[in-house]
């Protein structure tokens, strides 16, 4: 069932937008406003969408080339000069290549950088294994200080980019390569550290986060259709999560799965774990890359592949509830 609240927040589903077009626009609109935002990049402008900023604001805009690591250690130099450095590139490239200088130049001193990182999961499709970002929800999630935040849509990329420019310090941010049904309306409203049920039952609870809660949200519709309500969480802040919504959902289901375009070790299943091993133990079951590397395909072979597509959401709700 969904709540007469959420209903006011709800899109109805008929347009499909990526998160990574959705940062483009919404970055560029922004920086009208706000002079001191400048934009780095990779090489990689068409693809992460900075090329709209960059042809707006080209004297704002910085493209590194081929140098990850060297773009992370500018864009410390320019947060310490009061700008606000977004900071664009494949998530492989982000979380991986300029891993050290994330940590000790711009988490370390704390300082006000946004990674905007696109192209992740393996929902990237046919680039393969090598371009498809599944352990940097993982890597960032575990340096110090960093928040991390993976959008479900267009509208929640647009609300999440608008509410870190208020946010001073570091942000890693999950977008996706592919479009994806828009969930929310502009009535959505994002707040960091916190989780959105957009279903509520009593069955079992589904929380996901980024491309895949579209996917959720497909299946809770179908178990609903056949008698089975649950709880879906939209659980678009992986850090800091939403812990007090996950006790109270899991108290009452006492079935918690958890769905990601993401290895299972170390995203939002392990956070989900984390919580509820401290404070209420559950049964919980993690949907995801298990342990393994991604292949090149279409992102919906893969993700039927990989097992997380809605007939296998679905299939475990029905084989584990009760």
């Amino acid at each position: 069932m969904i709540p007469e609240s959420v209903k006011k927040i709800l899109s109805d589903g008929n347009e499909k937008v990526a998160t990574r077009q959705a940062y483009g626009e919404t970055i560029a609109r922004l920086g009208e406003k706000n002079k001191d935002i400048v934009v780095l990049d990779c090489d990689l402008s068409k693809s992460t969408k900075t090329s709209i900023f960059a042809k707006k604001f080209p004297d704002r805009f910085f493209d590194f080339g081929i140098a990850e690591a060297n773009m992370m250690s500018a864009a410390a130099g320019l947060a310490t000069m009061g700008k606000i450095p977004f900071v664009s590139t494949f998530g492989v490239f982000a979380s991986k290549r300029a891993c050290d200088q994330v940590s000790s130049s711009i988490a370390y001193p704390g300082l006000n950088v946004k990674i905007c990182a696109t192209h992740t999961g393996i929902s990237v499709g046919e680039d393969g294994a090598t371009h498809q970002a599944i352990e940097d929800v993982a890597i960032m999630r575990a340096i110090p200080g960093i928040i991390v935040i993976s959008p479900c849509d267009g509208t929640e990329t647009e609300k999440v980019i608008e509410t870190i420019i208020d946010y001073s310090g570091p942000c890693y941010i999950r977008l996706c390569r592919g479009g994806s049904p828009l969930i929310f309306n502009d009535n959505y409203k994002f707040n960091i550290g916190k989780g959105v049920k957009i279903f509520e039952g009593d069955k079992a609870t589904i929380i996901s986060a980024g491309f895949t809660t579209h996917i959720a949200y497909s299946a809770a519709k179908e178990l609903e259709e056949e008698g089975i309500e649950i709880d879906l969480i939209n659980m678009s802040s992986i850090k800091p999560i939403d812990t007090d919504l996950i006790i109270e959902s899991a108290s009452k289901t006492k079935l918690v799965i958890t769905v990601e375009d993401h290895n299972i070790i170390g995203g939002l299943g392990s956070a989900v774990c984390e919580v509820l091993a401290e404070k209420n133990p559950t049964r919980v079951i993690r949907m995801g890359i298990k342990d393994k590397f991604g292949a090149s395909g279409s992102p919906s072979d893969l993700i039927s592949s990989y097992g997380f597509d809605k007939e296998s959401i679905v299939k475990a709700v029905k084989n584990n509830i009760g």
